[in-house]
């Protein structure tokens, strides 16, 4: 697998920019957080998305929490951005259907667990 060149990253980058994948700084990848309804919506596109990329062979690093699934997309193979990620990347927007995206990766992803029961300390 090949990294993505400078021709394909300008191509393929801003697209996926304006649905919400943003850099990962310090790292070659891409990453978008996604909010559902709740957890059995968060779970069934989580499944969808391990259907699709095991048929690619190529699968996510990704967190879910309650309704918030959070994605980064990378190549290890070459170590950074490649057309797999890209395919993937567009894959996921399709399959997530209504949900909701959080683009401001500094700020901290609250899930409505804590929303709807409050902090517990």
């Amino acid at each position: 697998m090949q990294l993505l060149t400078d021709a394909e990253r300008a191509e393929a980058l801003p697209g996926l920019g304006e649905t919400g994948w943003r850099a990962v700084p310090d790292r070659d990848a891409i990453r978008k957080i996604w909010k559902f309804k709740g957890f059995s919506e968060a779970w069934g596109f989580m499944s969808r998305v391990a259907l699709a990329a095991e048929k690619a062979d190529h699968h996510p690093e990704w967190a879910n929490t309650y309704n918030v699934v959070d994605v980064v997309l990378t190549t290890h193979a070459c170590d950074g951005l490649s057309a797999l990620d890209i395919a993937l990347a567009q894959k996921m927007d399709r399959l997530a259907g209504s949900a909701t995206v959080q683009t401001d990766h500094s700020e901290p992803v609250d899930c409505l667990c804590k929303l709807e029961h409050g902090s517990r300390n």
